[in-house]
């Protein structure tokens, strides 16, 4: 559903104002404090919210399927026992990079045995780019969520178009007009309305990042 390419949108803050992040971690706090408080939906939203980072680590450290399913439970499971002890809770995204990799650790210490897991450690001991590479990922994860929250924004029509334009593979406009009744004529420019809503939204306005471009596949009937 996003690129990260091409114009920028108008950015609402300087790239150097704190506001974004500021709001994230306000935004983390208190899914945090609803979930200790047993908000099942607040549960829901924080898995949703940091899966991608969780299967992104995994990804990094070339875990199969099988391996990283493993890896993601053990992670949300410790955050289940930990919660409670986080005396930061905006701190939770880097408390999670850093369990997910000691999972991913033990996971390959217990498949290839300690040396594979040791120089896997070896190979990341370098702080510059492990921080820079945590970093990334903690940027990609509050993308990924920015986008699931403005796209579920969005009324009803706008949401059935985007999704067959970014299936796998993007419905063909022959497809899209058939299915949602729409003629073949207006679909580009019912996508290009639809996007701008997503771009105008306060979830990705708050973002406040530069080089953030939103596009869909498709520019014509061929599609």
């Amino acid at each position: 559903m996003a690129t990260e390419a091409g114009a920028s949108p108008a950015q609402p803050y300087p790239p150097e104002s704190p506001a974004p992040r500021v709001r994230h971690e306000q935004v983390v706090t208190d899914l945090v404090i609803r979930v200790r408080n047993g908000d099942q939906l607040a549960w829901d939203a924080l898995v949703e919210r940091y899966a991608p980072l969780i299967w992104s680590i995994c990804r990094r450290y070339r875990l199969g399927g099988a391996d990283a399913e493993d890896v993601g439970q053990s992670v949300w499971v410790h955050l289940v026992d930990q919660l409670d002890r986080l005396r930061d809770p905006a701190a939770l995204p880097g408390w999670l990079a850093t369990t997910t990799r000691r999972e991913c650790v033990r996971v390959l210490r217990a498949a290839r045995g300690a040396d594979t897991a040791r120089q896997v450690l070896d190979d990341e001991n370098i702080p510059e780019e492990r921080v820079v590479t945590a970093e990334q990922e903690l940027l990609v994860a509050e993308r990924h969520a920015a986008l699931r929250s403005a796209f579920a924004e969005l009324q009803p029509p706008c949401r059935q178009l985007l999704a067959m334009l970014i299936s796998d593979p993007p419905c063909s406009y022959s497809q899209i007009s058939e299915t949602l009744g729409i003629p073949m004529g207006s679909i580009g420019p019912r996508r290009a309305r639809c996007l701008e809503r997503l771009r105008r939204s306060d979830t990705l306005i708050a973002l406040g990042t530069d080089g953030f471009e939103i596009n869909t596949p498709g520019g014509g009937p061929g599609a």
